[in-house]
């Protein structure tokens, strides 16, 4: 068994997942990568861990990876759960199938990879999950439909999900970026933003590490917005 904590990221090929990766080892984490691309493989091994190659639109690429992971390190004491962009349009013109393709990228990626892991953070009684969702979540933005649909349907699952697991130490949190630089820059888009400018994805993925830290230890259930102030809620 690994004498560090492990972390598991899925979605780490690129962008938030990716530099949450790199954040967590530079931070002595293991960390395991996952991606559908191969590039989350080349990673992982890059950073001395673990790198698989699947799809979190797979369940039985989900089960592997948990499963090549526990045989590598013998635990898991954090997820990161990441997913690449899903169907988009106009929202009278999305189909069924992108509908439940939606789901699968932005609520079911989540669902299954939570069923995989609990078992093993019960027995440890110890465990945070990190979900990558958007700012879009409570203020729906027409760019992203489905994913400001699924996701607010996330973070109702995230609410029950820690409720009824927080006393056994598992925590379940989501983070709401905003738009951030590995992302074309728009001129429409950083006049939204209070704090003037797109997110460097570091801020992103610093936050990650704390929520998926035992300095996070007393936050569970909570979607954090790290968008520079971009959505008005209070």
């Amino acid at each position: 068994m690994s004498d560090k904590q492990v972390v598991l990221i899925v979605g780490g090929g690129s962008g938030i997942g990716a530099d949450s990766a790199r954040a967590l080892s530079e931070k002595g984490y293991d960390v395991a990568v996952m991606s559908s691309s191969g590039k989350g493989e080349a990673l992982g091994n890059e950073l001395g861990g673990l790198g698989f190659t699947g799809s979190n639109l797979v369940p039985a690429d989900l089960e592997k990876f948990v499963s090549v992971s526990m045989d590598k390190f013998g635990r898991i004491d954090g997820v990161v759960n990441c997913t690449g962009h899903g169907p988009k349009g106009p929202i009278m013109e999305i189909s069924d199938e992108d509908w439940h393709l939606g789901m699968d990228y932005y609520m079911m990626n989540v669902v299954r990879m939570t069923r995989l892991v609990l078992p093993i953070m019960q027995k440890q009684k110890n465990g945070s999950i990190v979900n990558i969702s958007t700012f879009a979540t409570f203020e729906p933005d027409p760019d992203f439909p489905t994913s400001a649909v699924f996701r607010a349907s996330l973070a109702t699952y995230t609410k029950l999900f820690s409720t009824k697991f927080a006393a056994e130490g598992i925590r379940m949190n989501n983070i709401l970026p905003g738009f951030i630089d590995s992302l074309p820059e728009k001129e429409d888009r950083v006049a939204r933003i209070p704090a003037g400018r797109y997110a460097n994805v570091r801020e992103l993925s610093e936050t990650v590490a704390f929520m998926v830290s035992d300095a996070s230890s007393y936050i569970t259930g909570q979607n954090l917005r790290v968008d520079g102030g971009l959505t008005a809620s209070v």
